[in-house]
């Protein structure tokens, strides 16, 4: 093998143990760019068009929406919760949300949806049972399991809660001027479209 084939492969191996160990930039480097210290070509930001100035400015910018966006979204759901004098929990309704969507739904699929173990689950369930808000249907395909699917006093119950809801909004939205209403509506579609991989809520 002549020098020159032998560093090739020298190369090649350095890549692909840069690639199995996770740093697969460096890996990819070592055998597809030149190296800066042998041409003198030391690549920047700027370069690929993205300057690393603007980049952290960028960054910043998005961090504060971020952190702003946050705290206005989570005050006012709180706020909206409290004038709302809503008897019926937080977690009761985000299950009661989830097996209209996506029921009937078994108690161990109900849980995973809600982030929650089953045993807190299943004191969930008998909580709404008892009110009359979901109904336990048999599994078809388990003889010994049970569905959840909503009952008619869960629907109505929902339809109030988001009504309400609705109407605390829209007062909200009269103290604001003509102009910040129009703006918020033209904000609207890029809110949705964060929400687009959740669930709708209440």
């Amino acid at each position: 093998m002549s020098s020159r084939d032998r560093a090739a492969t020298a190369a090649w191996h350095h890549g692909r143990m840069t690639a199995d160990t996770g740093a697969v930039t460096l890996g990819v480097a070592a055998v597809s760019e030149p190296d800066p210290a042998v041409t003198g070509n030391v690549p920047d930001d700027t370069a690929r068009g993205v300057p690393a100035e603007l980049a952290e400015h960028e960054l910043t910018e998005l961090t504060e929406l971020a952190a702003r966006l946050r705290l206005a979204v989570g005050r006012l759901n709180r706020r909206i919760r409290i004038d709302g004098h809503e008897a019926t929990p937080p977690l009761q309704l985000s299950a009661l949300v989830t097996v209209e969507q996506h029921g009937p739904l078994r108690l161990s699929e109900l849980a995973r949806r809600e982030a929650v173990t089953a045993p807190t689950m299943s004191r969930v369930l008998a909580a709404l049972d008892e009110q009359g808000l979901v109904i336990r249907t048999p599994d078809p395909n388990d003889a010994r399991g049970v569905r959840i699917v909503l009952s008619d006093l869960g629907a109505r119950r929902l339809n109030e809660v988001r009504s309400t809801r609705t109407a605390l909004v829209a007062r909200r939205l009269q103290r604001l001027t003509a102009d910040q209403r129009r703006l918020l509506g033209d904000a609207l579609p890029a809110l949705e479209a964060l929400l687009v991989d959740d669930d709708d809520p209440c």
